[in-house]
């Protein structure tokens, strides 16, 4: 979970919290100057103009202190930190970009964790579904955050869903999970698909993909849809057979009964 300022403050070491200074500092001022360079020319050509004095190919000082973050505030610190610069900075599409194409996984983590704090629209999609084809969990668990549930389609979001349970990445990392799965019936068919193969490989169901399902299945009011059964898939073996073994097999009808002469 991402930290405030002032919970940092209350953490770092006197050191850290100097560079931290100056590292907000640096990035403010950044911004401000890409808000002047916008104020002075088209938005659309300044979007993407270099920042004044300085060199086109240069990053700006404040994402060479993003790289180092880690190293000067600790490790268990780097994605507040992180976070803070880019906010700060008021990072742009070209900036988010660069520092995720270049970055460590941990410097690409910490951007996806930060783009909903951005006003970035859905420009930064790409950088989720980069993330979403990567195997590296800690990068699915933190495209799935509340940028990928503004912003992914249906579609997308169902395929994030089932890459969270085929990787193990707990639900619980997906934004607003109940809200975007209630009532989706595509998503439920392909949980159901997803619990067969699991089934027939003789693997287990995961319990998340019983959460996943058990919001899939509910109205978009909220009372569970009749019939379904609570907490989602409780079968190992594909609903066609659990139906037919459930139902019964009728008794021999009574010959009908014949006139007296």
């Amino acid at each position: 979970m991402l930290k405030s300022r002032e919970e940092l403050d209350a953490e770092l070491g006197g050191a850290a919290r100097a560079w931290l200074d100056e590292a907000l500092a640096e990035a403010a001022h950044d911004a401000e100057a890409a808000h002047d360079a916008e104020a002075a020319h088209d938005a659309e050509a300044a979007h993407d103009a270099p920042r004044p004095g300085a060199s086109p190919f240069a990053s700006p000082p404040w994402e060479l202190r993003y790289a180092a973050a880690g190293r000067r505030c600790g490790p268990e610190h780097a994605d507040s930190v992180r976070s803070l610069l880019l906010v700060a900075a008021r990072a742009t599409l070209p900036s988010v970009t660069r520092l995720y194409e270049q970055g460590t996984a941990a410097e690409r983590r910490a951007v996806l964790l930060t783009l909903h704090r951005l006003d970035l629209g859905p420009t930064a999609l790409p950088l989720v579904e980069d993330a979403l084809r990567a195997n590296d969990t800690r990068l699915v668990a933190a495209a799935v955050g509340p940028y990928a549930a503004d912003h992914l389609d249906p579609h997308a979001w169902r395929h994030a869903v089932l890459k969270c349970l085929f990787t193990e990445v707990p639900v619980a990392a997906i934004a607003r999970l109940g809200e975007r799965a209630r009532g989706d019936a595509e998503l439920a068919r392909m949980l159901g698909d997803f619990a067969a193969e699991r089934t027939a490989a003789g693997r287990t169901v995961p319990e998340d993909l019983r959460t996943v399902l058990g919001h899939a299945r509910r109205t978009p009011t909220g009372p569970t849809t009749p019939g379904a059964a609570p907490g989602g898939v409780a079968r190992t073996a594909p609903a066609d057979a659990d139906a037919h073994r459930a139902t019964p097999t009728p008794a021999p009808a009574a010959p009908a009964p014949t006139e007296e002469s």
